[in-house]
């Protein structure tokens, strides 16, 4: 028997013995199945991130093929499992460059913005990108002929507001909804989830300090709302089960201050620190110094620790949904979703905190 009588190749995803050298596609039923069957195209910039990574994994069971823009292409490479074979894939795009977002929203049905900072460096300001950035993306998916287009901002987004975060938010809402007529802004209060910088945060702090600052007393009032609910209402409105040109408010079932956050973390991890309140005017001096650290040790200083001055502004107001919003039905209860409570997540990813170790018997630690 000669090689070419004893071939054998993948046929249908089965072997089959050689019916000659004519080539065709493997697998071609088994392949058409586990490809997407839809050709709507969503571009989502911001995608990489924590919010994002969840948008993306919801609007891939939705059937939604997803192209992610992001400076790093490279760094979005992990969301490519989320979805099916071809579903989702990266490309470079930059706000501040016009040309890489025309060519990432290329036929683009939806087009998603994410993007957002927490923190002011270098050329990534507040205004530059939550605000000039936001309206340069909503032009161009405008021209490039999309049907909707989603924003994320934040509750506390004030035009008028003493924080220069809230300020870019609130402009950013404005110029978005002119640029794009019937664009959806979403309002999440503080985000929570297993990659959070929220409740992880205080958990690292509680295990390094020897007590835990309390800023303004601790009574300032949060919202804390699951990063799953923000994605499935962020997929709800690509997919037009939200009110064009509406602003909801997303919030957790739960309003806390932010001293039984805190207690919350404690309680959770098995650590037992001290909550030292201290002024907004002695915590914006911490800011000041925190983010000379920062920059005198080129970005190496610890993240668990740094806080800027703006972000003590933001703790001044509450963080909680309107009353508005929930009389209106702009809210997660509004868009069909129930709330998920950080009283019962937050722990599923806290326990690693705990003092003794993740199986470790509480009572001794």
């Amino acid at each position: 028997m000669t090689q070419k009588q004893s071939a054998f190749r993948l046929y249908s995803g089965r072997l089959q013995p050689y019916k000659g050298w004519a080539f065709k596609p493997l697998g071609t039923s088994e392949m058409a199945d586990a490809l997407v069957k839809t050709g709507r195209l969503v571009t989502l910039f911001g995608g990489s991130g924590f919010i994002g990574r969840h948008v993306v994994r919801a609007l891939a069971r939705d059937g939604w093929r997803v192209r992610v823009a992001s400076r790093r292409p490279d760094l979005a490479f992990h969301l490519q499992p989320l979805g099916k074979v071809g579903q989702i894939h990266a490309v470079q795009a930059n706000l501040r460059f016009p040309d890489s977002i025309v060519h990432a929203l290329r036929d683009a049905d939806v087009v998603v913005n994410l993007v957002g900072i927490l923190s002011e460096t270098g050329a990534q300001t507040f205004d530059s990108v939550q605000a000039e950035g936001a309206e340069a993306l909503a032009k161009a998916a405008r021209a490039a002929g999309a049907s909707a287009f989603v924003q994320l901002s934040a509750i506390g987004a004030d035009a008028g507001g003493a924080s220069a975060y809230a300020r870019s938010k609130a402009r950013g809402e404005a110029l978005v909804q002119a640029a794009f007529p019937g664009a959806i802004v979403l309002r999440p209060s503080v985000v929570f989830g297993p990659e959070d910088q929220f409740f992880n945060r205080f958990a690292a702090m509680a295990r390094y300090l020897p007590a835990l600052p309390l800023i303004g007393g601790g009574g300032t009032k949060l919202q804390p709302v699951f990063v799953g609910d923000v994605a499935k209402a962020a997929a709800l409105a690509v997919s037009g089960g939200a009110t064009a040109g509406s602003i909801y408010e997303l919030g957790g079932p739960e309003v806390a201050t932010l001293r039984r956050i805190m207690e919350f973390v404690l309680k959770t991890t098995g650590r037992k620190r001290p909550l030292t309140p201290i002024s907004f005017g002695q915590a914006k001096l911490i800011g000041l110094i925190s983010e000379a650290a920062t920059k005198l040790s080129f970005g190496l200083y610890p993240q668990t620790f740094a806080i800027t001055r703006d972000q003590v502004e933001l703790l001044r107001t509450d963080n909680v949904v309107s009353d508005a919003a929930k009389a209106e039905g702009r809210t997660l209860e509004g868009l069909g979703i129930t709330p998920e409570s950080f009283e019962a997540f937050a722990p599923t990813y806290l326990a690693r905190y705990r003092a003794t170790g993740l199986f470790a018997d509480r009572r001794f630690a």
